[in-house]
């Protein structure tokens, strides 16, 4: 049988993200009776190229064609639309006409645009594989036309205004999670961050995991910790915000200090940046709070629930479909700082509600996000399309 061959093309200089993380999985993990993947990425191998390489996968680098870029996040590298159509669109065409995958599967908002036009031209098989906003412009004017399968991480990522029905072509196919990752000991692992924080042994500990970009609302973690310290009285409530700033232009862990200083909370506000050691940390929050709006799929909510962390998030986005409230963690109000209140105190207060909560979501996440379920639902739709 004539294997599948998948081709996953990258940003080379792109940070290792979720979405690599679940797309390389993917094609490590596929059938190599049934499917032939490789990776190829633009300019540099990088840090993607790398973690695609330490998973036993081919990675090409192609040097050369500069590619579009989206309106709010260009490089000096990309190119405009006249000169992707004389120059680009012709190299790509090129190197697709040499390497003939059956498929160009693209998990970038960068490489959707730039690959589907080319594997369209050839008739190859493209897959829109699409962990953003539903409003995005190019999965409503490009894809409905042009790509073959749109995949999504949630109902909420569908293409909110298409220039034409995508009914036929849209799928819902949630991210992959390693749930092989053993839980740390979690009094070792609170030990350690009080300790790296200097707080005492009562103190609440709350989490933010996640970049500091304004989709995620770092401020708005601090407000309501400010809300949930009056809750507590003397017992003082940290917030430790794990994750780099995207843009320091954006403000924001100035921004969420200035509110804890307002508030007279900057000591007990913590910017722990970017953490290898991210299940060590998740492990010794007392509850993760998720505060983003339009947030397609986190997958902090996924780790933090197989982890055993109780999880609060704002009623919005992906969140509605991650998290079965008063089951599996608890969704608030995305507009008000305080609805955080109730739900942490009674995770705080009542161990077994915690225990009832922690095993309920850890128990959805192993039966709803491993590798083999995420590995073999996109294989059906690679061979549905090449059949």
């Amino acid at each position: 049988m004539k294997k599948i061959r998948v081709l996953f093309p990258f940003a080379g200089w792109a940070d290792l993200g979720g979405s690599h993380v679940s797309a390389l999985k993917l094609a490590s993990c596929l059938d190599r009776d049934q499917f032939e993947p490789f990776v190829l990425c633009h300019n540099e191998a990088g840090s993607v190229g790398q973690y695609a390489q330490s998973l036993g996968l081919n990675v090409e680098v192609l040097q050369g064609p500069r590619l579009m870029g989206p309106p709010n996040n260009k490089t000096d590298a990309d190119v405009g639309f006249p000169e992707y159509w004389t120059r680009t669109y012709g190299q790509l065409v090129r190197f697709l006409r040499d390497k003939k995958p059956d498929i160009v599967h693209t998990n970038e908002g960068r490489l959707h645009v730039n690959w589907v036009f080319p594997a369209r031209r050839l008739g190859i098989k493209h897959i829109w594989h699409h962990r953003q906003d539903p409003s995005a412009v190019g999965v409503n004017y490009v894809a409905p036309v042009f790509s073959n399968r749109i995949l999504s991480v949630s109902y909420f990522s569908k293409p909110s205004r298409p220039i034409r029905s995508v009914d036929k072509k849209f799928q819902v196919i949630r991210s992959p999670f390693d749930l092989s990752i053993q839980r740390p000991d979690p009094d070792a692992a609170r030990r350690m961050i009080l300790n790296e924080i200097g707080a005492p042994e009562n103190a609440v500990l709350l989490g933010y995991f996640g970049h500091l970009e304004p989709r995620k609302r770092p401020v708005h973690f601090v407000q309501s910790l400010v809300a949930i310290q009056k809750q507590f009285g003397d017992r003082p409530v940290h917030g430790l915000l794990f994750g780099k700033v995207l843009n320091p232009d954006d403000g924001l862990d100035s921004g969420s200090m200035d509110v804890a200083r307002e508030h007279g909370l900057s000591a007990q506000i913590h910017l722990m940046g970017f953490r290898q050691d991210v299940e060590k940390c998740m492990v010794a929050m007392d509850a993760t709070l998720v505060p983003a709006l339009n947030e397609p799929f986190g997958r902090t909510l996924i780790e933090a629930m197989h982890l055993g962390l109780p999880v609060v998030a704002t009623r919005h986005g992906g969140n509605i479909e991650a998290i079965d409230h008063g089951k599996t963690g608890f969704l608030v109000d995305p507009q008000d700082p305080e609805a955080f209140v109730e739900p942490v105190v009674s995770l705080i207060e009542d161990p077994s509600l915690r225990q009832q909560v922690t095993q309920a979501a850890y128990q959805y996440v192993q039966d709803n996000f491993g590798l083999d379920k995420h590995v073999a639902e996109v294989s059906d739709v690679y061979r549905e399309l090449v059949s």
